[in-house]
């Protein structure tokens, strides 16, 4: 607060300096500043966490009162496999998400490189899909995560009531499976990074990433990067399946990921399924079958 007042301070007697009230600015130099530590960025790079992180918000859906939405868990993995800013999220709205082809805009931000579309694995396509079946046959514009009255949720109820709840079940699945618990200070930003982290996981490079994520900085996306490259290949691999939709209780195990290997291996002839990558265009690519699934929930 004392760094940014005088940053304030140094705005304001910068323009009497320019009408010649003072001959220096005093408040100007870095010796004025106090040194402060910067903050540990947190962030979920293994599947165990983030798929036990879902599940928690999905057991809050379970366990709520007759008449709740049930969208926690719809508005995590929104978080975790789309990067969206807080207010981006509780202002989204079905107009602005393509669901057959694909992708979600996000139409108003702080900066133009803000205004992109987001490619949408399939984990979050078949997730807002179920989400919309949900749903009272939502018009375009309404809001995709709305309170019960129709109205856009308070970004401190989310923390509070959705993000801190889910933390502390997920730490609980966690203990459960012997598993390391969810970092200290988990936010909704941190959930940002964490989709950073996800896009390295499926080989997309920093320029993609910061597209993705609205960013016009390569500062953190080449931090993160960086981090993700340390990651070993069963991680890799678990992260991968964790943006295909596999059973999200199961992911980062060590047992699921060998089943999952020798099951890939012991298939004859079957190709793997290619990965949802971005198209110049800003179209993510998408299969047959994946289209068929979601026309048919749209139909109902």
């Amino acid at each position: 607060m004392i760094n940014k007042t005088l940053t304030r301070l140094g705005q304001i007697l910068e323009v009497a300096v320019e009408y010649g009230y003072l001959e220096r600015n005093p408040a100007r130099g870095r010796r004025r500043r106090l040194r402060v530590a910067s903050p540990e960025r947190t962030y979920l790079d293994r599947a165990i966490q983030i798929g036990a992180l879902i599940e928690g918000a999905g057991r809050l859906d379970a366990e709520a009162r007759a008449g709740d939405l049930g969208q926690r868990k719809t508005m995590v993995a929104s978080l975790v496999f789309a990067g969206l800013r807080l207010g981006e999220l509780l202002a989204l709205r079905w107009e602005h998400v393509d669901l057959a082809g694909g992708r979600l805009r996000v139409g108003e931000a702080k900066t133009d490189a803000g205004v992109r579309w987001i490619d949408l694995v399939l984990a979050l396509r078949e997730e807002l899909t179920a989400h919309r079946a949900r749903m009272d046959s939502p018009v375009g514009s309404a809001l995709v995560f709305p309170t019960a009255s129709g109205m856009s949720q308070s970004p401190s109820n989310f923390r509070n009531r959705t993000m801190t709840r889910a933390v502390s079940q997920a730490n609980t699945l966690l203990a459960e499976r012997d598993e390391i618990p969810i970092p200290v200070g988990l936010t909704p930003r941190s959930l940002r990074r964490t989709f950073a982290s996800l896009l390295y996981a499926l080989g997309h490079d920093p320029v993609y990433v910061m597209q993705q994520m609205g960013h016009t900085d390569p500062k953190l996306a080449l931090r993160i990067y960086a981090q993700a490259m340390r990651r070993g290949e069963e991680e890799k691999a678990a992260l991968e399946a964790l943006v295909q939709g596999i059973d999200w209780a199961r992911l980062g195990t060590r047992r699921a990921s060998a089943a999952s290997r020798r099951k890939s291996t012991e298939t004859n002839g079957a190709k793997k399924p290619s990965r949802s990558r971005g198209s110049s265009s800003g179209r993510g690519w998408v299969r047959t079958s994946d289209l068929s699934r979601v026309r048919r929930a749209l139909s109902r």
